[in-house]
């Protein structure tokens, strides 16, 4: 039998994590109960964990769950995992309706961090989600106990007819050969690449949105780091006052920009 002390000097990747959650202990415990020995049920569950996790399968599908920014989200397969960068949109989308009402529109909401997060800081806000995944959506309705609308469809097909404050997506915008995608295998594939230079679904998303904006709306996006200008270029047809930003990690990663008048 293995005890606590042989997974805490262990090699393997996330081995401590997938200890505490396999012990429901936090870190802490387990550095004064090192001589704690696994039973044969607490033994096996682990082991299966390890050789998931040695296959590549992400510690957030094992766990079932992700944090993101001051909320903690159940997470599948059928979603993306979430990703710090991506809480720069929150931080956006908060200060620029600091204090005020705010219609907004989550686009391809996936697991439904983006809209519950804003939702969670602002009970007062009409939120509206979509997916066109029935499987994503069903994760997100899990993730909520707040008064958000959920509606399946492709982008803005799934709110015909509907104008909106703000619209808020992280899109799918990797380019469809590009090489980091072999470290993405276990995270679906139609939420991540689009197209042959990723920004298929983000044209879609732009040439749509002023139909579904209110007088002097907003639209957010999330963007790879290489695609800023490109995106600025698409912008500037129908939109002004475009504001571009780095993530935590100084790379672009985000645009806003206001509907023409």
């Amino acid at each position: 039998m293995h005890s606590v002390n042989d997974y805490l000097n262990s090699p393997i990747t996330d081995s401590i994590p997938l200890l505490t959650w396999v012990l429901k202990k936090n870190h802490a415990w387990l550095i004064t109960n090192k001589d704690y020995t696994l039973t044969t049920k607490e033994t096996n569950t682990l082991k299966a964990l390890i050789e998931q996790r040695q296959q590549g399968v992400p510690f957030a599908y094992l766990s079932g769950v992700k944090g993101f920014y001051h909320l903690d989200f159940i997470v599948t397969p059928d979603t993306l995992i979430p990703r710090p960068e991506t809480e720069l949109l929150i931080d956006i989308a908060l200060d620029l309706f600091k204090d005020k009402s705010c219609k907004l529109l989550d686009l391809g909401t996936g697991s439904g961090i983006i809209a519950i997060t804003l939702a969670d800081k602002n009970p007062h806000w009409q939120v509206v989600a979509t997916d066109f995944s029935k499987q994503s959506l069903a994760v997100a309705k899990q993730n909520t106990t707040i008064d958000i609308d959920f509606q399946q469809g492709s982008w803005f097909a799934a709110v015909p007819d509907r104008q909106f404050d703000l619209i808020i997506s992280n899109p799918p915008y990797i380019e469809q050969d590009d090489p980091c995608l072999k470290d993405l295998i276990h995270e679906p594939q139609t939420a991540l690449v689009s197209g042959k230079d990723g920004l298929d679904d983000i044209r879609i998303i732009i040439k749509q949105a002023p139909q579904h904006l209110t007088n002097n709306g907003f639209l957010l996006l999330e963007h790879g780091y290489n695609q800023q200008l490109k995106i600025v270029d698409l912008l500037t047809t129908n939109f002004t006052h475009i504001q571009t930003f780095k993530d935590y990690n100084s790379n672009n990663r985000a645009v806003l920009a206001q509907l023409k008048p």
